[in-house]
């Protein structure tokens, strides 16, 4: 509790023996000092600007619907805080305009109310809240005992989080910082690459340049280091046209990794949607963090490549009842949160304690807000929604009508960037691939599942690899959509790295302090007669091979491919396939692999690779193939073949086969080029085999082709020049056992 002389200056709007600030700023007047001006409720969060009569200062608004009093609080260096009282409230948002605040001024708020968790009230002034709206974060969370709404050792742990806990939670939490609204984008070109060209790059901020050479020291793990040469010179190598950032809104670690001593690597746990974390930043953490995190987003798109940002406006890192009190908790827990039937608990949808409540309308709006923040504001170009299911969720059902999705279509700056959902919750009815509108693309699983099952020589029957290399139209196919509308993707941040997938069956995931129990059993991987790294150079030679298998069947495949930060050079996590809270070595690139001759030519692998699709438009096609014959000569746009030449047929289809042919016809591409002119290119036949001995196969003549050149051979080792060889059409040839074999109609 204050003392009576801390007391009686908060209600002079000053802390207990805090000099009055004076609101100096070149050439604007003087206000009175604990000047609190009416200011105005809109825009939420912390502005800087010229206010009347050419005074400068801040005008803060927050939203508490159902809060009795909000007070700013105001720190100076030393950390000494000045409560401000706001009294004007429109339309349960709180605000005030404060003279002589100035850009780098650290604030938070206390929000009082009624203390009643069985209905869901969980106000307590005696916690500094985090601005949803503030747009920079100085300070790290840790998380002790004060930080905790409620008593977080009380005796009787099932109704803990019903006893309040009076202690200050200041001293323990970071602040928000106001920022200066400054940066003119004129002179940025964003790269508005179309989504069927679009060949995206997963990467961690901080594990990307944490080991890079060539990056300096002071800035690796940094955006400054992502924005550096070094590290764009590898994007620009690859090919690749978008970077998908893991989480960069402030976010918070868990306590339970605290006391492990560990932290919360991928982010998935937010707390500021509109602040960049702060920890990735090298130029300070006051503001600078916004203007660094600008000048990388610039310098990838002078290169050409776009930014995605993966974001996680399902839950926050408050956790559920007995998580610790941070922001929207204690600005209005009920309005933010969705909760049971009984207000206490919360409605757990996305596995991590808490959903946040998208119907509502401040909600809504505060993802909104930021969605449109970092287009307009910070300059990315898309994002990537995680559990984007539980967005879309109403009252309780998933509803592909629901007003999260019916805002961003109708919202003239979101609905011309990139959408990618993560189609699924934990939730019932949450596995939605395939069930979202026109402007979403999806990850899909779909296809990452059967090519693992392919590779491993474990699918039931080839339908379903069918679907999956032709863009899966069996789930996109309708309302408009096309094929790029499917993200395919055989590896994500969340599991097996590549390597990992051909030489692990089995989690390691021992150092995450969980007993091996977290991260998924269902890996679908084979790890080529060995568990884990061997010396046996033939099981090296294959899992290199499978490699190449892998990344030639994800380039090669119609819709929008996604690689994951060092599996093109054979990064490994050792067999963790969870490896949320490894900020080290098992997480981060390693790129003395490239010193490897074996991982530098499966880089230039996957270089000519991306490489090849780029200058191939049937590759990356718009449209959904037809299957028909569209000429006289019966030669169709997509046609299926087996080992022994001939077209699949429906038995085919329904039996297992280690071997699958796919053509594609350069001739029958649908749309038109920018001049408005028929868009064709060459033809290819694809030929994937999983067997473990070679086999014959006949390749397909007229109308198909006369002769064939083949490109690309992955049972060999360097692919850094093409085999160039001819073979007449009708003759067989023989494809080595676990191969890809890429050959271009002549």
């Amino acid at each position: 509790m204050s003392s009576a002389a801390e007391q009686e200056a908060v209600a002079d709007g000053q802390a207990a023996g805090e000099p009055r600030p004076a609101a100096v700023v070149n050439g604007t007047r003087r206000a009175p000092a604990g000047a609190v001006w009416p200011g105005t409720p809109m825009p939420l969060g912390a502005r800087f600007r010229v206010g009347p009569d050419g005074v400068a200062g801040t005008n803060f608004a927050l939203w508490a619907g159902g809060a009795e009093g909000v007070e700013l609080c105001l720190f100076d260096e030393k950390g000494t805080e000045t409560r401000l009282r706001l009294t004007e409230l429109t339309h349960e948002i709180w605000h005030g305009f404060v003279p002589g605040v100035l850009p780098g001024q650290r604030y938070g708020y206390r929000v009082h109310g009624r203390w009643d968790p069985w209905t869901g009230a969980r106000w307590n002034p005696a916690k500094l809240l985090l601005d949803p709206y503030a747009r920079a974060v100085d300070g790290e969370f840790s998380l002790p005992a004060e930080v905790y709404g409620h008593v977080r050792d009380w005796p009787d742990q099932h109704v803990a989080d019903t006893v309040r806990d009076d202690r200050d939670s200041a001293p323990y939490v970071p602040k928000g910082v106001v920022v200066h609204d400054d940066d003119d984008w004129a002179d940025d070109r964003r790269p508005k690459t179309p989504w069927a060209d679009s060949v995206i790059y997963e990467l961690h901020v901080r594990g990307f340049t944490a080991l890079h050479p060539g990056v300096p020291e002071e800035l690796r793990g940094t955006y400054a280091g992502l924005a550096h040469p070094a590290a764009i010179e590898h994007l620009v190598k690859l090919g690749v046209t978008a970077v998908e950032l893991l989480p960069v809104h402030q976010f918070a670690h868990e306590d339970h990794l605290l006391r492990r001593g560990l932290r919360n690597y991928w982010g998935y746990n937010s707390i500021g949607y509109f602040a960049p974390h702060a920890a990735y930043a090298a130029s300070g953490t006051t503001g600078q963090q916004v203007g660094e995190f600008k000048r990388m987003v610039r310098a990838l798109h002078a290169a050409g490549i776009e930014v995605v940002l993966d974001v996680v406006y399902n839950h926050t890192a408050e956790a559920g009842e007995y998580g610790p009190t941070l922001s929207l908790k204690g600005i209005d827990n009920r309005g933010y949160y969705r909760l049971r039937s009984d207000a206490r608990r919360y409605a757990d949808y996305t596995g991590c304690g808490n959903t946040l409540h998208v119907v509502q309308p401040h909600v809504l709006r505060l993802i909104t807000d930021s969605l449109r923040y970092w287009v307009t504001e910070m300059g990315v170009d898309g994002f990537r929604f995680d559990l984007a299911a539980a967005l879309a969720r109403s009252m309780h059902d998933v509803d592909m009508l629901s007003p999260f999705l019916a805002v961003i279509a109708q919202d003239p700056v979101l609905r011309r960037v990139k959408l990618i959902a993560e189609p699924w919750d934990v939730g019932s009815g949450g596995y939605q691939v395939g069930a979202f509108p026109p402007l979403w693309t999806e990850w899909n699983d779909r296809y990452r599942d059967a090519v693992r099952d392919f590779w491993r020589h474990a699918l039931p029957d080839v339908r379903e690899m069918g679907y999956r290399l032709s863009g899966s139209s069996d789930l996109y196919a309708w309302g408009g959509r096309r094929p790029y509308a499917s993200v395919n993707f055989v590896t994500a941040h969340d599991g097996f790295t590549l390597r990992d997938l051909v030489s692990y069956e089995r989690k390691h995931n021992e150092a995450n302090g969980e007993g091996n129990r977290d991260g998924t059993d269902d890996n679908r991987a084979w790890n080529c007669g060995h568990e884990g790294e061997t010396d046996d150079e033939d099981i090296r030679a294959l899992r290199r091979r499978q490699l190449r298998n892998l990344l030639s069947t994800l380039l090669l495949s119609t819709g929008v491919p996604m690689l994951v930060a060092g599996d093109e050079m054979g990064r490994t996590q050792r067999g963790n396939n969870n490896a949320y809270c490894q900020d080290n070595e098992i997480s981060w690139v390693d790129w003395s692999l490239l010193d490897d001759p074996g991982w530098r030519a499966l880089f230039d692998l996957t270089a000519r690779l991306i490489a090849l699709r780029h200058r191939h438009p049937v590759l990356r096609r718009r449209a959904f193939f037809s299957g028909r014959a569209h000429s006289a000569d019966g030669l169709r746009d997509l046609a299926w073949f087996t080992a022994r030449g001939t077209e699949m047929t429906e038995a085919d289809w329904y039996a297992p086969a280690a071997t699958l042919g796919m053509y594609l016809s350069g001739r029958d591409i649908p749309g038109r080029d920018e001049r408005g002119e028929p868009i064709t290119d060459d033809s290819f036949l694809t030929v994937l085999h999983a067997g473990d001995h070679p086999v014959p196969f006949t390749l397909p003549g007229p109308p198909w082709a006369e002769r064939y050149e083949l490109l690309l051979d992955t049972s060999r080792e360097n692919q850094s020049e093409p085999p160039g060889t001819l073979h007449a059409a009708g003759t067989d040839i023989t494809v080595p056992e676990r191969a890809v074999l890429l050959l271009r109609v002549r």
